[in-house]
């Protein structure tokens, strides 16, 4: 009796996630269906809970003990449409059809750049800085890119020549396959004090987020994104600073 009941909860556990990533998969699909009926508003949201399920499925995994390479690689595969081909459909018949050739190479240029970035996180994840991310995540390039459409929406801006978003896309799908360190904050929950801290400014965010999700989360993902640039900057410049000290030191003692 032990066996059966221990069989079915190792079944469960490894359907769960498998099942968040389905859901994921489902809503970039439906994203896709509703950009192309040109019902934009819906497809922006479709995306957004795509990556809130992407967020849930790796996370119950780890509780659960249910990780697996198959549920990795099917996860990157549903990735792959929520993140990188909803969008481009999405952005292209929102917006950038107006620009001809430069419209759908800017959408393909952002879908091969997700799907690489995809490709080189499955080869490269176990020599990765833990709390790091290497190149802009996906789900935030999508999502900053879904959230724009909210954006304007709400703001009753009309874009006649569409070079903002154009620009965009280029320069997320440049991000997602640089070298560029993004903030992890998954793993942080092995410091308490760290842990809290980042609760409570989850908190604050969602707070935040809820007074207009149209309007705050768009400007959220920007700030995120524009902040791993200026970090990122700000590293690269302190890292050369103490190489230096170190190379003045090593000459003075040759003198």
């Amino acid at each position: 009796m032990n066996k059966i009941i221990e069989s079915k909860r190792e079944i469960a556990v490894y359907l769960l996630p498998n099942l968040l990533t389905t859901c994921s998969m489902f809503f970039g699909f439906f994203a896709i269906v509703r950009a192309i009926g040109g019902r934009f508003t819906t497809a922006a949201f479709a995306i957004l809970l795509a990556s809130v399920f992407d967020a849930l499925d790796g996370r119950v995994a780890r509780m659960t003990g249910g990780t697996s390479v198959f549920g990795e690689e099917y996860d990157s595969l549903s990735d792959a449409i929520s993140f990188g081909v909803a969008p481009a459909v999405l952005m292209f018949t929102w917006s950038l059809n107006t620009l001809g050739r430069f419209g759908w190479t800017a959408c393909f240029f952002f879908l091969a750049c997700g799907v690489l970035r995809l490709a080189r996180f499955n080869v490269q994840k176990s020599g990765l800085e833990k709390n790091y991310f290497q190149g802009l995540p996906i789900p935030v390039a999508s999502g900053a890119l879904a959230s724009s459409i909210l954006f304007f929406e709400e703001m009753n801006i009309t874009l006649e020549k569409n070079y903002y978003i154009l620009v965009l896309m280029f320069l997320l799908a440049a991000l997602m396959v640089s070298n560029l360190r993004y903030k992890n904050f998954k793993n942080m929950e092995q410091d308490r004090k760290k842990s809290f801290l980042t609760l409570v400014s989850a908190i604050v965010i969602l707070v935040a987020l809820v007074q207009n999700l149209k309007i705050n989360l768009f400007i959220f993902l920007m700030i995120y994104i524009i902040l791993g640039i200026l970090d990122n900057v700000l590293k690269r410049k302190k890292d050369k600073h103490v190489y230096d000290e170190i190379d003045t030191s090593e000459d003075t003692q040759n003198e």
